[in-house]
């Protein structure tokens, strides 16, 4: 027999229907199960001012979200961040196993609302022992989360949405959220979701596609950290009074406010982080920048975490379980455009099915040679739709162009520069718009952004030109 609390909110829901001035939307579920529910917020400075509901489908999912509108209409914000599909499941009495569901939903929406609002409306005071931690919903968000003293507060990011992704795989899918929400709801954490897709689309995926156009090799991660994502999330922090942004990355920062490589040079990520500006590294804590990984996976499992063992995603987070030449089709309209591969004097040596497709160093897929030496990428030109091969010494070069450079310090700063991720530093001189390698390297790819150190301090980047 059903609770009379479920009664309640299925015959008397609380706030359907009601417009909610100056608010903010969250929606959750679709076509495919036939349930739609939509939340609306309001929030004035700390607290959750109004909020009401729309919902089509079953019974459950509209008594759901009366429960929701029910459990945080008044109360302060980072109250109702801290509401998940459990605390809507008991409020209705407990569900059934076929009416969680609607717990869930409902709970997407709601946090969806909370975010939005949140981003434009809130207004906490500031307190110097407030943290933000960026949660992703793996083991090392969830550690640093752990690791963060003082009044501790997360913040997801849903940046992309595909049917074609693999939902477990990604890091930024609509299953990635919920799982980041359940994770920090089990460890006592108030948890915002907020929806960057569209800012993520056009200042990462877009030029992502356009660059692969161009015949470029562009690193997104990089662009995603400097331009889109983290800086969202300075924004969100300051709204919330909170001093500090935390996040998982394996990085440090010297006393002087500049990026510094991890202590584990096996999981340095400071590459990826190198375009945040210098007003938000000042935000920034990376509560893992002296760890192991090791460390990190022993940490979470002391503390009982499920991700303790949960595998680090591999891909580009809009790539999970998506090849790279089919998202480039679907959503760069950049499919097969086959073309000649030369040798450096101009003989065909064989077939490709796009200059795109390739980049400055790579050997894999180029199906041509023999018991030969090895051939790689020299060049490739979308335009002449080629691609132009050669040993691996033809790679080599001690002059890299270089532009939209920004510097931390001067160019007499500069001694070494990664250029690329995993590739160990050069020594070299910044002339201009110029590196000047004091060694070879082999496989400097336009696009590549150019790390600029002195020492383990990032102290400007570039990207690499033709």
């Amino acid at each position: 027999m059903p609770d009379e609390r479920f009664s309640e909110h299925l015959n008397h829901p609380v706030g359907r229907s009601h417009a909610v001035a100056n608010g903010h939307a969250g929606t959750a579920g679709g076509s495919i199960c036939g349930d739609l529910v939509r939340i609306d917020v309001r929030v004035e400075g700390a607290t959750v001012a109004d909020a009401g509901f729309e919902a089509s489908g079953c019974g459950a999912l509209t008594a759901a979200a009366s429960a929701c509108v029910e459990l945080v209409r008044g109360v302060p914000l980072l109250a109702a961040a801290r509401v998940g599909s459990a605390d809507v499941a008991a409020e209705l009495g407990g569900l059934s196993a076929g009416k969680l569901h609607a717990a869930d939903l409902a709970a997407d929406a709601l946090a969806r609302a909370l975010g939005a609002a949140a981003m434009e409306q809130a207004e906490l005071e500031p307190r110097d022992d407030r943290v933000l931690v960026a949660m992703s919903g793996g083991v090392d968000s969830a550690v640093a989360a752990l690791l963060s003293e003082g009044s501790v507060a997360a913040v997801t990011l849903e940046l992309w949405r595909d049917a074609e992704n693999d939902a477990e795989g990604s890091c930024c899918s609509a299953n990635a959220v919920r799982s980041a929400r359940s994770l920090a709801h089990r460890m006592g954490i108030a948890h915002l979701t907020v929806d960057l897709r569209d800012a993520f689309r056009a200042g990462v995926v877009q030029p992502w596609l356009d660059d692969h156009a161009a015949g470029l090799t562009p690193n997104p991660c990089v662009r995603c950290n400097g331009r889109v994502r983290l800086d969202a999330m300075a924004d969100l922090a300051t709204r919330l009074g909170a001093a500090a942004l935390a996040t998982g990355h394996y990085a440090r920062v010297t006393g002087d406010g500049l990026l510094r490589a991890a202590a584990d040079p096996a999981k340095d990520q400071s590459y990826m982080l190198a375009g945040m500006s210098p007003q938000t590294i000042a935000r920034m804590r990376f509560p893992l920048g002296e760890l192991t990984k090791d460390r990190v996976r022993a940490i979470a499992a002391e503390h009982g975490l499920p991700v303790a063992s949960k595998p680090d995603s591999q891909d580009l987070c809009f790539l999970a379980g998506t090849g790279r030449a089919r998202f480039l089709e679907r959503h760069g309209g950049i499919g097969d455009r086959p073309g000649a591969i030369l040798d450096r004097r101009g003989n065909v040596l064989g077939r490709h099915r796009g200059a795109h497709r390739f980049t400055v160093g790579q050997r894999r897929g180029l199906e041509v040679g023999g018991a030969g030496e090895p051939l790689y990428v020299l060049k490739t030109d979308v335009e002449a739709g080629t691609v132009t091969v050669g040993p691996r010494a033809a790679l080599a070069t001690t002059e890299v162009p270089l532009r939209d450079v920004v510097l931390h310090r001067g160019a007499e700063a500069v001694e070494t520069v990664k250029l690329r991720y995993r590739s160990p530093s050069v020594p070299c001189t910044l002339d201009g718009d110029v590196l000047r390698l004091a060694e070879p390297f082999a496989g400097a790819a336009p696009g590549q952004v150019a790390v600029l150190l002195q020492g383990d301090a990032i102290v400007g980047s570039g990207t690499i030109s033709s």
